[in-house]
């Protein structure tokens, strides 16, 4: 997963809305969203190779988004990220949440990583490059690419170019984003899928052997049901269908 927009305490009966898309190699498997485990309920897509997932809410209204973190340096990866983000998952609040992932970070060694814990009461990310940063977000539109979140930018030397076009497509998006007046939650999360459509931006890849697999839009209510649709392919050419959550 390499882009994530979500909007956090911004409509009330609407906390939580996401919108991602998931940048991976054309050839590798995975499996569309489906029910990921049953104790608590998680509905996710899921990494055939690797195992674990790379988006997925779960029965108490958390949702759980990881992108890469393009590092300059080297890391073990010893265990798959996508483990890490269904174990997150399993737990009741982001706040539970980002403590396991705390904990397990000092167990295992991951690649870099960023990882976005978000229910209606808590958004904290968690950024993993050998070392772990926990910020919190405040209410409004955030935005989450390979590079770091909301301006907050590290831009490694060996992609120093595109990692400076993909900062400021993340800075323009977080600001298109803003809510209109009046707006409702559905209005916007059709925006946030024109930004990751756009290819003015730099959200929507097609390569020879690489690009964006799929496109997710969660969003979580206010009284903890969720609702999931999914593009399984690039949302610019690609319909997002319903998942049964």
């Amino acid at each position: 997963m390499c882009t994530l927009i979500f909007a956090w305490q911004v409509f009330e009966d609407a906390p939580v809305l996401i919108a991602a898309n998931r940048d991976e190699a054309l050839g590798r498997p995975s499996h569309p969203p489906g029910l990921y485990s049953e104790t608590p309920r998680i509905v996710a897509p899921w990494d055939e190779e690797a195992g674990g997932t790379w988006i997925g809410s779960n029965e108490h209204g958390v949702a759980a988004v990881v992108t890469n973190r393009w590092l300059d340096t080297e890391l073990a990866a010893e265990r798959s990220r996508g483990l890490l983000v269904g174990e997150a998952l399993e737990r009741e609040s982001a706040e539970d949440a980002a403590r396991f992932v705390e904990h397990s970070v000092r167990e295992f060694e991951y690649d870099g990583f960023n990882l976005a814990l978000i229910d209606a009461n808590a958004a904290i990310l968690l950024e993993w490059n050998g070392g772990l940063r926990v910020r919190n977000f405040d209410p409004g539109v955030h935005v989450v690419v390979n590079v770091g979140a909301d301006g907050d930018f590290e831009i490694p030397a060996e992609r120093a170019e595109f990692a400076e076009r993909q900062a400021e497509s993340a800075r323009r998006a977080r600001e298109v984003l803003r809510p209109d007046p009046g707006e409702r939650p559905r209005e916007w999360h059709e925006r946030a899928v024109a930004v990751l459509q756009d290819h003015e931006y730099t959200f929507c890849v097609h390569a020879d052997e690489y690009g964006t697999r799929s496109s997710s839009l969660i969003r979580v209510n206010a009284d903890g049901t969720t609702e999931y649709r999914f593009a399984d392919g690039p949302p610019c050419e690609t319909a997002y269908e319903p998942i049964d959550t």
